[in-house]
């Protein structure tokens, strides 16, 4: 049988290390790809929850996200007065929307604000959620099948919701870091905070306080846990259960002639094709879950729960509210999706070649 099938022996004998190197890399090209798109869903996430984006609408130094509404907008000439902001410049429309304004208030290397928590948060994940999720279906598909046949069909969804959990709780303060990062626009001087000034930032360390006296506070890193294993449990469980059907189905009408460019097409189009329905249908977790992380009072943080988020949400902004964002979270998830699974399974196949089968 071709060592493109996800169950060959040849795929059993891959080493943990071999899975986390073609996850890690996978993970590496799909954060710098679609980091845009994931800054434009945070930002509109973010806006609906109340944080002021001041417009500057002559592209002049920007303000924080903390400057009062009122502010005056400043002029291209420090010594010209500041000019009246319109509204229009105040709101994000839409996705397009964000990525001009950003551009061109902020820069163009602000739109990928937060890659480097993405990487250091998408390499050590997708490194122990793929190999997770690839040992955990072996293992239970060579059970069921043997043992309980009828159960089969469900291995994908147990096992991509078990991967996906032991990956977002090893990893969470810097997923917490990355949607703040995003969140929030930097000041006008000095370098924008990396990941762990803005973990820094959550705990508020005070000066002079030894570490051990506050180590309570390092536990506003997990605020917003729960919200994100709400979304990313029945994400990974919606996304696995329809990928491996659809990735089944393309790789069995090529056969046995199955090649590295058959790999490639059919786990990208299984990957496009699951991310994009199974982000749809969490965006209204993703929308609680970005209003929990950026709570910016830790005490409130620790009350919130994803259900009353999802009921402040909906009384605000009724359906619409639930699906902030969903465009650029859509368009984002379903390359994303697709980049990894390709990416990762053409690096397995060119490395089980070199395993006998």
């Amino acid at each position: 049988m071709s060592p493109t099938h996800t169950n060959t022996n040849s795929d059993t004998q891959l080493r943990i290390q071999e899975r986390a190197l073609s996850a890690a890399g996978a993970a590496f090209v799909s954060a710098i790809i679609v980091n845009p798109l994931d800054v434009a869903k945070t930002r509109l996430q973010a806006q609906a929850a109340g944080v002021p984006y001041q417009g500057v609408c002559q592209m002049a130094p920007f303000q924080t996200n903390t400057t009062p509404h009122d502010i005056r907008c400043s002029a291209v000439s420090s010594s010209e007065p500041p000019l009246p902001c319109p509204s229009v410049c105040n709101r994000y429309k839409g996705t397009l929307d964000v990525l001009y304004k950003v551009t061109r208030q902020e820069g163009f290397p602000r739109l990928w604000r937060g890659t480097s928590a993405s990487l250091a948060l998408a390499v050590p994940t997708v490194g122990i959620y793929m190999p997770c999720y690839d040992i955990l279906r072996n293992m239970v598909e060579d059970f069921t099948t043997q043992n309980a046949p009828n159960l089969t069909p469900y291995v994908p969804l147990v096992a991509g919701s078990v991967a996906r959990s032991l990956a977002c709780i090893s990893c969470y303060p810097v997923e917490l870091a990355r949607t703040r990062m995003q969140a929030f626009r930097a000041t006008q001087s000095g370098k924008p905070p990396g990941v762990w000034k803005t973990l820094l930032g959550v705990i508020h360390p005070d000066k002079g306080t030894n570490i051990f006296q506050s180590l309570h506070r390092y536990r506003f890193w997990w605020t917003g846990l729960g919200a994100q294993l709400s979304r990313d449990v029945p994400y990974s469980a919606i996304c696995w259960s329809t990928l491996e059907p659809i990735r089944k189905s393309i790789l069995g009408l090529a056969g046995d002639r199955a090649s590295a460019a058959t790999v490639l097409g059919a786990n990208f189009s299984a990957g496009f094709v699951a991310g994009t329905l199974a982000s749809a249908a969490t965006c209204p977790l993703d929308v609680a879950k970005t209003r929990r992380q950026i709570e910016k009072d830790p005490e409130r943080a620790l009350k919130m729960t994803t259900r009353t988020t999802l009921l402040e949400i909906w009384r605000d902004g009724g359906l619409r509210g639930l699906f902030t964002g969903v465009a650029p979270r859509v368009g984002r998830a379903g390359p994303s999706v697709g980049i990894v699974v390709s990416f990762y399974e053409v690096v397995k196949y060119v490395l089980q070649l070199r395993h006998p089968t």
